[in-house]
């Protein structure tokens, strides 16, 4: 890939919007130009009238690993103005209002996929971690490589999901399951407890979920888009929005505990790859893989 490549690629074909993450060098990482680029997809194929339904996926290993960390700073990207005056930075300060509309801000983008009126088909290759649940779980549907994994292990120490659509796709005892321990899920696991819709071999997945997809197009808009909000609005029934209130708010939180402080220390000193491998290594006897 050249540097000149946008991060994000859209691309219409035979009534499919297909949005796909193109930062494979960096395992296609969130930052706030791939997650605009994926709200300005959304907002592009929302709009088009050739097209029936949307296909988000990634370039090369993986969909992606979650945001990007930044591993220079050992911390995420500085949260942007939220119109109060600015206060002189002191080490170690922390403005939660500021952090809150930050990470608010990404938190509202990855809802575009909930809240467009066309199915928003999520293709998982390689694996979603941390941050990128947030975002492919606003997707409508989830089909899975039956290699792949998906999982929240930020939720161990630096982090809470901002969109928390976990408990209300997979309801309160696989929610509480897999994030109080952060551990990951392989593709027959989503599979059963209804985390995803579809597993197919990796050689097969892009071919089979552009086709289930397509069956979109034999269904009046104006029908699924009703059908869709009706779902939706159930969900939005049960709370949904001030859930992600709390997670949003929290996420910053735990991001600035006496807990979370040694480990952007040690973030610095030794890498970001020691770093969550020394944390996760309780837990690899329950299946944590390598990434």
């Amino acid at each position: 890939m050249t540097s000149t490549e946008p991060v994000v690629l859209y691309e219409e074909r035979d009534a499919l919007a297909i949005i796909t993450l193109n930062r494979p060098e960096k395992l296609n990482t969130l930052n706030d130009e791939v997650i605009q680029g994926i709200a300005d997809g959304i907002d592009a194929a929302a709009a088009s009238p050739d097209v029936s339904a949307i296909i988000l996926r990634g370039s090369g290993r993986a969909f992606t690993a979650g945001y990007d960390l930044n591993p220079g700073q050992g911390r995420r990207p500085t949260p942007r103005r939220y119109g109060a005056k600015e206060l002189e930075h002191r080490p170690g300060a922390w403005d939660p209002v500021r952090d809150y509309a930050f990470m608010g801000h990404n938190m509202k983008r990855f809802m575009k996929l909930w809240e467009c009126p066309k199915p928003v088909v999520a293709q998982l290759h390689g694996y979603a971690l941390g941050g990128g649940t947030d975002l492919i779980l606003c997707a409508d549907l989830i089909f899975m490589a039956e290699d792949a994994i998906i999982g929240y292990p930020p939720s161990r120490v630096y982090g809470t999901p901002t969109t928390m659509m976990w408990v209300y796709r997979l309801g309160l005892e696989h929610a509480k399951q897999f994030l109080l321990s952060g551990d990951q899920i392989d593709a027959q696991t989503a599979l059963g407890i209804g985390l995803v819709s579809k597993v197919f071999p990796l050689d097969r997945l892009a071919e089979e979920t552009e086709r289930y997809a397509m069956r979109f197009a034999n269904i009046p808009a104006n029908q699924l888009a009703l059908n869709k909000m009706l779902i939706n609005q159930a969900y939005e029934n049960m709370g949904l929005r001030t859930t992600q209130m709390f997670g949003t708010f929290f996420d910053g939180v735990t991001r600035h505990t006496e807990a979370a402080l040694p480990w952007q220390e040690r973030f610095r000193e030794i890498g970001f790859r020691e770093t969550i491998s020394r944390r996760d290594a309780p837990f690899s006897d329950y299946g944590e893989r390598p990434r």
